[in-house]
């Protein structure tokens, strides 16, 4: 049976993106917290949110249950934070706020997009995968680790291939 919104998130529940503003922060640092072993902090998100990065939540019913954050420089982009609350985890979320990240560095004219993940987060490492993320290097002891540090592989993106490609987010069914 193909997966329709329904049974992805339930009867007419449709999720939100917009932008992230002063007052999605307790939602965001509390999905961070329990999202990551090492989350970022509530300053960190505040200073995005005065800076000129795009900071975007997603929201059910008014319920902050994602978030990304990504810089723009020179015809490149950074996804710096990307987060999905574990209970919504697997269900799309992710993905599509993706997209709407790569959509947004469109219109900026970004070319290519660039990323860090922890090598150990599997499902990350998937979902940049089947967007079509590739690998580009390794940044050695990049992130903090319950004993010393754990590497990140660092993947990169051309938004015009990805838009030229089968792998475009097409919405929910």
């Amino acid at each position: 049976m193909a997966a329709n919104s329904e049974t992805l998130i339930g009867p007419k529940l449709f999720p939100d993106i917009r932008k992230m503003s002063e007052k999605d922060l307790n939602s965001v640092v509390i999905n961070e917290s329990r999202s990551y072993e090492f989350p970022w902090t509530r300053g960190i998100f505040k200073d995005c949110l005065g800076r000129d990065y795009e900071c975007w939540v997603v929201s059910l019913e008014e319920q902050v249950i994602g978030h990304g954050i990504f810089s723009l420089a020179a015809n490149e982009a950074h996804l710096l934070n990307l987060c999905i609350q574990p209970g919504f985890q697997g269900r799309g979320f992710g993905r599509m706020l993706v997209h709407h990240i790569l959509t947004v560095a469109r219109v900026a004219a970004v070319e290519l997009v660039f990323l860090e993940v922890r090598i150990s987060n599997l499902a990350a490492n998937q979902l940049y995968e089947s967007i079509g993320f590739t690998q580009i290097g390794v940044r050695k002891s990049y992130y903090p680790a319950k004993v010393g540090y754990e590497d990140a592989k660092v993947l990169a993106l051309d938004v015009s291939r990805y838009f030229a490609s089968d792998n475009v987010y097409l919405g929910w069914n």
